[in-house]
């Protein structure tokens, strides 16, 4: 019930906070104490409460994963719990390109498009993430830099490294395991307070976005974010829920109705890492998934299930090639597939990281970057918003599908002998 009421004073948040700052930016832009004094307080609230959140992140996610796998039966339980749920990351990413691809490819957004030099606005491109380079990446060579920049792929290796070694080694270690077991406690106690002021951190960060959204860039390419949107939508309440409903025992109405405060959080602060302990209690204390496998598959799917990113990506790239005139044959197709995929995974789970791939991929194409990089973070908010819902949900769903088929062995090797 006290979770319920907790839905209900972010979504009042959301919308309240969002249509205040429209109003401020349509009427009351003139008068400074609304412009700038009250939206300014609003912008203030809501990043402090997104870097509460964040605080707790990188901690929780050593713990969460390290507490998760000495609640594993034994340490071969990792190899196959890790394997199913990297292999369902893995289709769903490639499933998210290909339908975004040939939505697009059908309808062709961009044709005849008049882009607007709406200004230049600072966005850092780097280059290309190469697999090579994506796996060397994951070792870290400076563990406490590792930390310091939250450095998600790095954090996550040394976390399964450490675990699988204290599982390894049995009753010795048992007093470590349940220490961590009580550390990951404690920061779930920690969420479950911080998320208390969830309402009002998500009223602020809306009726800054109300305030600061430039209308008349929305409306020129009002179609483009039709585009991506709609089908963000059908991912996140059509594909999702259904697959959950097909493969559990847990209906698409029931899976949709438990993810609601998770989706509304998501959609306000737009980060995947930072919607990680939400996940968590989604999982843990609504949709019935062990801590084990939840602290071990969400930390993972925040790093690399990124199907939303995955469809924001492939659009844009479509819809960019068609605005400039740029050939997008079966030449071309299979290298934008595996940019995309690349690209996706190397997004962060942080606010923006689509429109910083992006860039690497307008790059790649060739495309006027001032222009193109503009029109890219001039309506990336909006777009961003359903980018991570659809990111965090598709983690959602994966582990409790794992979590669900993996019960029962789970409980079966747990009741082995240790030898």
């Amino acid at each position: 019930m006290q979770s319920n009421s907790l839905s209900k004073k972010i979504f009042m948040g959301l919308f309240s906070g969002l249509a205040i700052g429209v109003v401020i930016q349509a009427f009351l832009s003139d008068i400074p104490f609304f412009n700038d004094t009250l939206v300014g307080l609003a912008s203030m609230a809501g990043t402090m409460f997104v870097n509460l959140i964040m605080m707790l992140v990188v901690p929780l996610v050593f713990v969460s994963i390290i507490s998760g796998i000495t609640e594993l039966p034994n340490a071969n339980s990792l190899g196959r719990l890790g394997g199913k749920t990297f292999g369902l990351y893995l289709v769903n990413t490639l499933i998210a390109i290909s339908v975004a691809l040939g939505v697009a490819l059908l309808l062709q957004p961009g044709q005849g498009a008049d882009l607007p030099h709406v200004g230049e606005r600072a966005i850092t491109a780097t280059e290309l993430p190469s697999i090579s380079g994506l796996i060397v990446d994951i070792i870290p060579r400076n563990p406490i830099e590792a930390f310091a920049t939250g450095n998600m792929l790095q954090i996550i290796f040394m976390a399964l490294l450490l675990g699988f070694v204290i599982k390894l080694l049995g009753k010795e270690m048992e007093g470590v395991a349940e220490g961590f077991r009580k550390a990951n406690t404690i920061m779930m106690t920690l969420i479950t307070l911080v998320m208390k002021l969830a309402p009002y951190g998500v009223f602020g960060l809306m009726l800054n976005l109300g305030a600061t959204l430039e209308s008349d860039t929305f409306l020129s390419v009002a179609g483009y974010i039709g585009l991506i949107v709609s089908l963000l939508v059908v991912w996140l309440f059509v594909v999702y829920p259904m697959a959950v409903g097909a493969l559990t025992n847990i209906s698409a109405a029931e899976f949709r109705r438990k993810t609601r405060e998770q989706v509304m959080f998501s959609l306000s602060c737009a980060s995947s890492n930072a919607t990680i302990p939400v996940t968590m209690r989604t999982l843990t204390e609504k949709l019935g998934v062990s801590k084990a496998t939840a602290g071990f598959g969400v930390p993972l799917g925040a790093t690399m299930n990124m199907s939303g990113v995955s469809i924001y990506i492939t659009i844009a790239a479509v819809f960019l090639a068609n605005a400039y005139d740029v050939p997008l044959g079966m030449e071309q197709l299979p290298a934008l597939v595996a940019s995309v995929f690349l690209l996706s995974v190397g997004a962060g789970g942080v606010p923006g990281g689509g429109a910083v791939m992006i860039g690497v991929l307008i790059h790649q194409m060739g495309l006027p970057a001032e222009t193109a990089f503009a029109l890219v973070i001039a309506v990336d908010r909006i777009i961003d918003m359903f980018v991570t819902s659809a990111n965090v949900v598709g983690d959602a769903a994966v582990v409790t599908i794992v979590d669900k088929s993996e019960g029962e062995w789970l409980e079966a090797e747990a009741r082995q002998p240790i030898s």
